[in-house]
């Protein structure tokens, strides 16, 4: 195991094609996005840890600060080369060395995201202190919908205006998820860092008004999954407290999903659901959504076993 603090450019290169290599097989990618962006603007927190067997890369571990406000820890994501997955070994040493790391830097808690996880790595994780604490489906849909949006009166729509409409969405976001671990908390420095994304377009940032009055917003996205089909992505979506069981959740659902399949001509909508919101997944199912994988979260915490 060599610890990168932090990875340097020809490392990089190494971790994208172990992502590659992994995804070819999987079908989805292993390291999210926040990997991506904690590596292309590493902190002093950042830590990459590659596995190596002789001389050829393996697997990697990466951890990362969290920009989730209020909640300072590390986030973790991993992946393991197919031909070395039989009998866990890689990935069990990458668990230990993610360990040690975080214990060197001193963090209270590290959350380990794992994209299609099932009962096996529930239980690997288990064997290296991590406790299983979150789930969230990713679900798809044929594109394009049957429906077309119903808006509850007296609401207009428009796209966002990046240094126009910052504050308010903020407001907003933070209403609606209030207490969620990752989307709620946002500050202007968060935003700003999801503004900067080579992927964001300010017209697939729907936002919905009852008067001068933001209510609900959709913000989308287009990448190319791990077999290059073109996924459009419902990225956040959210209902102000006030204007929620007005109908207006399905109407910007159904709106972000319409200009995904006529603006950037995407035959698949995608998103992700926490698997506790039982309301959340009602609704999904009900426009033809499926649940495509499973990703779980575990949790260390020093001392704990």
């Amino acid at each position: 195991m060599r610890v990168l603090r932090p990875p340097a450019p020809e490392d990089i290169e190494l971790v994208r094609s172990l992502e590659a290599a992994a995804s070819s097989v999987d079908g989805h990618e292993s390291l999210a996005s926040f990997v991506w962006r904690d590596l292309a603007s590493p902190s002093h927190e950042t830590s990459g840890i590659l596995g190596v067997a002789d001389t050829t890369p393996v697997g990697y571990a990466h951890l990362g600060p969290s920009d989730t406000i209020g909640d300072p820890h590390l986030v973790a994501a991993l992946v393991v080369d197919p031909d070395h997955r039989d009998g866990g070994l890689v990935a069990s040493e990458l668990l230990d060395a993610l360990v040690r790391e975080a214990t060197i830097l001193g963090t209270t808690r590290v959350v380990l995201w794992c994209n299609g996880a099932n009962d096996d790595l529930d239980a690997l994780a288990g064997t290296r202190g991590f406790t299983r604490f979150g789930e969230q489906f990713q679900m798809r849909v044929p594109l394009p919908l049957a429906e077309s949006p119903k808006w509850p009166s007296d609401v207009s729509v428009r796209s966002f205006v990046p240094g126009q409409d910052d504050a308010d969405w903020l407001r907003v976001n933070n209403r609606a998820f209030h207490g969620h671990p990752d989307q709620g908390g946002w500050d202007q420095s968060t935003l700003a860092r999801r503004l900067a994304e080579p992927w964001f377009d300010p017209a697939g940032f729907l936002l919905a008004f009852e008067g001068t009055e933001l209510a609900g917003f959709c913000w989308t996205k287009v990448h190319h999954d791990a077999r290059d089909d073109r996924l459009g992505e419902i990225y956040v979506i959210g209902v102000d407290p006030d204007h929620q069981g007005t109908g207006l959740g399905r109407a910007l659902t159904v709106a972000g999903l319409e200009h995904l399949a006529r603006d950037r001509e995407c035959p698949t909508g995608m998103l992700y659901v926490d698997g506790a919101n039982r309301a959340a997944l009602g609704l999904y199912r009900a426009l033809g959504f499926t649940v495509h994988r499973s990703d779980r979260a575990y949790e260390w915490m020093p001392g704990r076993s």
